[in-house]
């Protein structure tokens, strides 16, 4: 497959879980590069192995100098990029008067902050080249609300919402840059392998597909919107949830 072929990508929280099984996904359809962003180096040597198009880089997406100066980086060594995947996420989940004012500003700091910057840096670039696709992860409760999660829902709302003025902004003056965001329902990973199963099965019973989203439930659609069979869509939030929510 080489729906990727002579692409410059980076994802952002691509060592391990979602980002990692999108990192996969864009090396085996033929990019040129992949970037992995993260904060902790010990999955990159197998990564970098396994896919030699894939390079890791130590970057925290909530330090604006860093960030510039990875973007710098890569427009260095390629000229472009052509993909940029804001997955890098967190969570500090409590009831609202148990939140701690340190809970709420690093999930803010992270999940919004963090594409804020990575965007600010990227799109610029996209735009002067003309061309490019932005895929963030949001969430279903982003969309539809969380018990005990309002900092992360505030956050991926956030994201719905910047993803839809950015498609509006940055493909101004001729520039063919795509903005999309992906919103995931429960999802297999191994952060979800120590949730207990009487709270799992519910929600497996409330999903019409009859499961959770695996990893590459997800890492298929950001590729589907990455990817020019995606080329007249922008703007929009694209649910991965098996019916969860309708």
């Amino acid at each position: 497959m080489d729906r990727m072929k002579g692409r410059v990508c980076v994802v952002t929280g691509g060592a391990r879980g979602i980002g990692r099984g999108i990192v996969e996904t864009l090396a085996r359809e033929g990019a040129e590069r992949v970037w992995a962003l993260d904060m902790n180096d010990a999955e990159f040597p197998a990564l970098e192995k396994e896919f030699p198009a894939v390079r890791g880089a130590v970057v925290n997406v909530t330090d604006a100098a860093a960030v510039e100066a990875f973007v710098a980086r890569a427009r260095s060594e390629s000229g472009r990029v052509d993909v940029l995947v804001n997955n890098a996420g967190i969570t500090r989940d409590a009831l609202i008067q148990k939140m701690g004012e340190d809970d709420w500003d690093a999930v803010i700091n992270v999940n919004l902050k963090g594409v804020f910057l990575m965007t600010k840096f990227v799109a610029p670039l996209m735009m002067e080249n003309g061309s490019g696709a932005i895929v963030s992860i949001s969430s279903v409760v982003g969309l539809d609300g969380n018990i005990g999660q309002s900092n992360y829902a505030a956050t991926k709302g956030g994201v719905v919402s910047m993803t839809k003025g950015w498609a509006k902004e940055f493909a101004r003056k001729g520039a063919k840059v795509r903005v999309n965001a992906v919103s995931p329902g429960y999802t297999r990973t191994p952060m979800i392998e120590s949730v207990p199963d009487k709270v799992l099965e519910p929600i497996i019973a409330r999903t019409p597909l009859g499961r959770l989203a695996e990893i590459r439930d997800i890492a298929n659609a950001v590729l589907f919107l990455c990817s020019d069979e995606a080329a007249f869509i922008t703007g929009q939030t694209l649910r991965v949830d098996g019916g969860l929510v309708l």
